[in-house]
C-alpha cells in the first residue's frame, strides 16, 4: 500500500498532493468524498491525483521524490475542530472536567511532540531515512499539520473510577502535509487525509494517545512505503 499513486509512462514517479484552496484555517471543512467534485488543477498549478491513497491529493506535474534520502521534519502545527472546546465543555457537569485555554495549548503541544516522535521513529529508526537540519540536493522538507483535531474525552482522568466511560471511537483528526525541495524551496505536493479511531475503548488521556499513535503510524508507514518504492 503506497502513500502516493505512481505514473511510469515517462519514467517519472508522480507525487501526490492536495488542493491549495484547502488551508489550515479550514479545520471544519467537509472534504469532498467524490474526487470528481474537485478541480483538476489547483490555483498554484498542482494537478489532481485521482488514484492516490489519501482523501485529497494534488501534485506538481513531473515532480519526483526519487532523489530524496534525507528529510527535514518541521514542527507540526495543530488545530482543533472549530468550536471543539466550547462544545466539549457544554457536555461537562461542573467545572473540574472542563477544558481551559491552557489545557488546549498543552494538548496541542503534546500532539505536535507525538507527531514528531512517531514520524521520526517510523521514517528514521525503522525506515533508514535520515532526519537532518540542513538543506541539500537530496533533502526533502516535510511541513506537517494536524487539523480538525476532535478527541472524544481528552480531559478525563484515566485513574478516576467516577469518570470511566467506554466510547466507540477516541476521536478523529486530519493530516495536512506539504512537501518542498529544500534547495529551491519549491512546493512539490500537499496531502490531506482525515482519519478516525476505529477501535474505541475507555475515554481517557491514555487511550486517546494510543489511538492517536495508531493513526500517526498509519500515515508515517504510508509515506515510508512510498519513499521505499520510489528510491529503489
Amino acid at each position: 500500500m503506497t502513500f502516493f499513486s505512481t505514473a511510469k509512462s515517462t519514467g517519472i514517479l508522480v507525487i501526490a498532493g492536495i488542493c491549495l484552496v484547502l488551508a489550515f484555517s479550514l479545520a471544519s471543512t467537509s472534504y469532498a468524498k467524490d474526487k470528481n467534485d474537485l478541480p483538476e488543477v489547483s490555483s498554484d498549478g498542482l494537478h489532481l491525483v485521482k488514484d492516490s491513497k489519501v482523501r485529497v491529493a494534488y501534485a506538481k506535474p513531473g515532480a519526483s521524490l526519487a532523489k530524496y534520502r534525507k528529510l527535514i521534519l518541521l514542527d507540526c502545527y495543530v488545530q482543533f475542530k472549530e468550536d471543539w472546546k466550547h462544545e466539549y465543555n457544554l457536555n461537562e457537569v461542573g467545572l473540574s472536567g472542563r477544558v481551559s485555554d491552557a489545557d488546549l495549548e498543552e494538548m496541542k503541544t503534546k500532539m505536535a511532540a507525538e507527531f514528531k516522535k512517531v514520524f521520526t521513529k517510523e521514517l528514521e529508526t525503522e525506515g533508514g531515512y535520515e532526519i537532518v537540519g540542513i538543506t541539500g540536493p537530496d533533502v526533502l522538507i516535510l511541513r506537517p499539520a494536524i487539523i480538525n483535531l476532535d478527541p472524544t474525552a481528552p480531559a478525563l482522568d484515566s485513574n478516576s473510577a467516577f469518570h470511566r466511560t467506554i466510547v466507540r471511537s477516541a476521536g478523529q483528526m486530519t493530516l495536512f502535509l506539504e512537501f518542498y525541495d529544500s534547495e529551491n524551496k519549491g512546493l512539490l505536493a500537499r496531502v490531506i487525509d482525515p482519519r478516525a479511531d476505529q477501535f474505541g475503548g475507555e475515554a481517557d488521556k491514555f487511550h486517546n494517545r494510543v489511538a492517536a499513535d495508531r493513526i500517526l503510524r498509519h500515515w508515517a508507514d504510508l509515506l515510508r512505503d512510498y519513499l521505499d518504492e520510489v528510491t529503489k
